[in-house]
């Protein structure tokens, strides 16, 4: 979340439309709006629209390059986060991307993870993202999760979950009031190569439901054809 509660918001270029879906959904699990372009016309389209806090910018485009299209973003976002993606990692090719005033670069091929965790440092750094980075905290009503002592807890009390409920509970709630489908879930929490059926979901949901709204609240709930959302208790 951004100091004012709302999502981080999100811009990423690349020219190859698949490569900017696995970017951007792996960021949508941040919980982060994203927005994908493919050229420069519409990343300079998108940033005017989105008003992105950061941009993930790839310095080959069809219709010019990514140094480009940061001097167009500076002239509307001055302050933006700016990560390039290159293929390129001659030393010059560095230089002249942190000169253009870049923030830092990935080289190609690169995990998602570190993807994100250089957008997050850079979030943090430019003071846009507190809530992210003052701890791996996540927050929904009363629900607490410590992401690295991998701890929950609800009210205050200590909830007990499998290394599989947790993932799933983690998901939730990095989409807190989002409804997230059933094969979403299986995608994120059982890979896509599980090859598992939707009442798989059902039973891990079930289990939850035992474990964080027993006596309480509820805090999971189905929306009948669509999938499952978490949300705080009524009240809260």
């Amino acid at each position: 979340m951004r100091p004012d509660g709302t999502p981080v918001r999100v811009l990423v270029v690349d020219d190859d439309p698949d490569l900017a879906e696995v970017l951007s959904g792996a960021l949508r699990y941040e919980g982060w709006e994203v927005r994908t372009a493919h050229d420069g016309v519409s990343a300079a389209a998108g940033a005017r629209e989105l008003l992105p806090d950061a941009v993930v910018l790839d310095v080959m485009l069809p219709d010019t390059d990514g140094f480009a299209v940061l001097r167009d973003l500076h002239t509307v976002l001055p302050g933006v986060c700016v990560l390039f993606l290159t293929a390129r990692d001659a030393v010059e090719d560095r230089i002249a991307g942190i000169t253009a005033g870049g923030d830092d670069y990935v080289t190609k091929p690169f995990s998602l993870e570190e993807v994100v965790a250089r957008l997050r440092g850079l979030l943090r750094r430019a003071g846009m993202a507190r809530r992210i980075d003052e701890g791996p905290r996540l927050v929904v009503g009363d629900l607490a999760m410590d992401e690295e002592a991998r701890e929950v807890t609800r009210g205050g009390d200590l909830v007990e979950l499998s290394p599989t409920e947790f993932e799933l509970l983690r998901f939730l709630m990095r989409n807190p009031r989002r409804v997230l489908s059933k094969a979403q879930i299986l995608d994120r929490v059982w890979s896509y190569d599980f090859g598992g059926q939707a009442h798989v979901v059902e039973l891990y949901i079930s289990y939850l439901r035992k474990k964080v709204d027993a006596g309480r609240d509820p805090m999971i709930h189905t929306v009948r054809g669509a999938g499952y959302v978490i949300k705080p208790a009524a009240g809260r």
